[in-house]
Formats: structure tokens, sequence, C-alpha cells
């Protein structure tokens, strides 16, 4: 899932080296094919990727003034059959985003996979900071003033750490580059909570 963010992509970068292969996938699923679900989480992992690159390109031409859809409006939603995305988007140009989306993140732009305000970020920064303070809260003694402390402490750390660990998150269990994506429609269309969207649809490829 992501909403929008207020830098751009030509301005993130990883903090090491990040080089995919564009056959792991394929692989992983030809040697592990009797797992269940194993190709819906493969595709889910590809498909959320190139959510993260579409909205990177459309906030990018939403800079540059040549689209309507703007940073503060764009968030998607990722399914194993593609993507949803809301906010005030022209069609025809959402087709020439999400093709330049695919073109530029699987020929090495790996960067457009992880977006700052990915809901992954929120999950993991709302897990780190119950776990430190579940972890102060036992350290400390049981007066209220140490535990307030204590409490504001765990935050604190929470809220330092989480971006980069949000990041690594997003990099290595919630996105892949997606080498095995076709994009086979595009269209306006209802949600699951019917709620109007554009969806992406996709279908895997080896």
């Amino acid at each position: 899932m992501t909403v929008t963010s207020p830098t751009t992509s030509g301005k993130y970068h990883f903090p090491f080296q990040f080089s995919p292969n564009s056959k792991q996938d394929r692989d992983l699923l030809n040697q592990l094919e009797f797992l269940p679900s194993l190709k819906e989480i493969l595709t889910i992992r590809q498909v959320h990727a190139l959510e993260h690159a579409t909205v990177w390109v459309l906030s990018e031409l939403a800079n540059s003034g040549t689209t309507k859809a703007s940073n503060e409006s764009i968030g998607g939603i990722s399914t194993p059959q593609g993507f949803y995305l809301y906010g005030a988007i022209n069609l025809s140009q959402l087709n020439q985003a999400v093709e330049k989306a695919l073109q530029r993140i699987t020929s090495g732009e790996w960067n457009l996979a992880v977006h700052p305000r990915c809901g992954t970020n929120l999950s993991v920064a709302m897990t780190l900071t119950a776990g430190l303070a579940l972890g102060v809260n036992m350290l400390l003694p049981p007066r209220p003033i140490e535990q307030l402390l204590g409490f504001v402490i765990a935050v604190t750390a929470a809220t330092q750490l989480a971006p980069g660990l949000g990041d690594l998150a997003q990099k290595y269990l919630t996105t892949a580059i997606p080498f095995n994506l076709r994009v086979i429609n595009i269209s306006l269309t209802k949600d699951l909570w019917g709620h109007t969207a554009h969806f992406v649809q996709v279908s895997w490829i080896n």
C-alpha cells in the first residue's frame, strides 16, 4: 500500500547496494511450486513494487506540470491481480506512467520499489513502538514517573528507527522487482469496498 511522498524518486536512495536477480522469483517458484499460495505471495510483492514505481512516476509528472495527479492525492493498494490507485488521475496519463514505471524499475532503478509513505513503514513503526514500550515497561520500576519516562524514550527511539527499518522491510519482504509482471488492462472501476479507483491488472509471465 502506498500514499504519496513529498520527495521524488531521483532523490531517494537505498542505504547500501541492492542488485536483484531477474530470475530469482521464477526459479524459486519452479523449485517450491508445491507450497500453497507461493505464487500469490511472489506476485503481490512484485505488484507492490510496480505500484510504488507508478506512484513515483505520476508524482514526477505532477511536479513537471504534465498531469493532474498530485503528490497529495495519489494512493494505492496492491492485490495478486494488480493494484488500485486513488486520486485525480487521468486514464491515458496513467497508462503512460505504468509503462514508464515498469520499464524503469526493471531496467535498474531499484529505488522505485520503495516508497517512504508505504503502509509497511507504518506497520513497522507501530510494531516497534509496541515492542519497545513493552520492553521498557518490564525493565523499569512500576512507578508512574519511571513508566512515563520509559514510554517517552520508547516512542522517541521507535520514531528514529522506524523509517530505516521500514525501508528494509519493503526492500526485502513486501516488494520485489516486477520482472515477471505484464500489464494487461487499466480501467476505472470500484474497489472491494465500493470506492472508485483505477485498477491496473497484471498477469504473471515466466
